[in-house]
C-alpha cells in the first residue's frame, strides 16, 4: 500500500496502450450481483472472521470478486493493479506479476499526501494493511504474499524513479508471451471467465452457497471438486453449473476439505 504501484501501473497502461483497471472497477461490476460495495472492499483486505468462514460469506464475496476480473481481463490487455491480483487470476494465462516496494518514508509521505493523516497514523495505518494482507493471502491461498517467487518481477523503488520503473514492466511485457494476445491466449482467458462465472454462481445459489470447493475449466468443460457432497448436491452443482454461460460440460468430484483453498 502506497508504494507507487497504481502510477506504475498507470504508465505502462499507457505506455502499452493498454487498459488500466483497479480494484474500485471491479468491487463495482461484483457488487452488481447485490453486494454491497462495502462488504466486497472488506473481502479483498481483511482476513476472514471466525463467523464468516462458517457462513461462507468471505468465499461468496471472492468468487464475486475473481468473476469481475476475469470478465474484465478476458479481451486481453490490461494492466491491473490491486493486492494479490495475480493469485486472483490462477488458472488464467501468463501474466506479468510484478510487485512494487518502496522504503517506508516514501510510503509515509504518500499516506500522508492521499489520506491528509498525520505521519504517525499514517505509520499505523500502513502497518495494519500490512498485517492484514499477509494474513488474507496465507488463510485464503496459504502463501506470504512478500514471497519473491510469486513474483516475476520485484522493483524496489529505493534508487530508482517511477519512469525507470514504468520503462522496465513495458520492456520485459514486450519481451513475454502475455504481450501477444494470441488464440492461446484468448481461449485460456475464456476458460478462466467460465470457471470464475460457475464459482460465483454456485457461491450466490441457496442450493450450493454452502459448499467449499474449487471449479476449473478448460475448453469449456468445468470441473467442480467438492467436499461434502452425496448424490443430491452433485445433481444441484451440476444444474447451476450447466446453466452458465460458456459451459459446455460439467463434471464434478469429491475431495478431502484440506486440498481446497481459494
Amino acid at each position: 500500500s502506497f508504494s507507487g504501484g497504481k502510477l506504475i501501473a498507470e504508465g505502462v497502461a499507457k505506455q502499452l496502450g493498454y487498459r488500466c483497471i483497479d480494484r474500485d472497477v471491479i468491487v463495482e461490476r461484483a457488487a452488481a450481483a447485490g453486494v454491497s460495495q462495502e462488504e466486497l472492499q472488506r473481502a479483498l483486505e481483511e482476513p476472514p472472521s471466525f463467523l464468516e468462514r462458517l457462513q461462507h460469506k468471505r468465499y461468496l464475496y471472492l468468487a464475486l470478486i475473481q468473476a469481475a476480473l476475469a470478465e474484465e481481463v478476458r479481451e486481453g490487455r490490461a494492466v491491473y493493479h490491486g493486492h494479490a491480483g495475480h493469485l486472483l487470476l490462477l488458472g488464467g494465462p501468463p501474466v506479468l506479476r510484478v510487485r512494487v516496494i518502496a522504503p517506508l518514508e516514501f510510503r509515509v509521505k504518500m499516506a500522508c499526501e492521499r489520506l491528509h493523516i498525520s505521519e504517525a497514523e499514517a505509520l499505523e495505518y500502513i502497518r495494519k494493511v500490512d498485517e492484514q494482507r499477509q494474513k488474507w493471502t496465507r488463510y485464503l491461498y496459504g502463501v506470504d504474499w512478500t514471497d519473491p517467487s510469486l513474483y516475476d518481477l520485484v522493483i524496489n523503488l529505493e534508487n530508482i524513479s517511477l519512469e525507470e520503473a514504468q520503462d522496465l514492466v513495458v520492456a520485459m511485457a514486450k519481451r513475454r508471451r502475455c504481450y501477444d494476445f494470441d488464440e492461446t491466449c484468448r481461449a485460456a482467458l475464456e476458460d478462466m471467465a467460465i470457471a470464475s462465472r460457475v464459482r460465483a454462481r454456485l457461491a450466490l445459489d441457496p442450493a450450493t452457497s454452502a459448499l467449499e470447493f474449487n471449479v476449473s475449466c478448460k475448453g469449456g468443460i468445468v470441473t467442480v471438486q467438492g467436499r461434502g457432497l452425496h448424490a443430491e448436491l452433485v445433481r444441484e452443482v451440476e444444474r447451476v453449473a450447466a446453466s452458465t454461460e460458456g459451459v459446455r460440460e460439467v463434471r464434478v468430484s469429491r475431495v478431502a476439505s484440506e486440498a481446497l483453498r481459494g
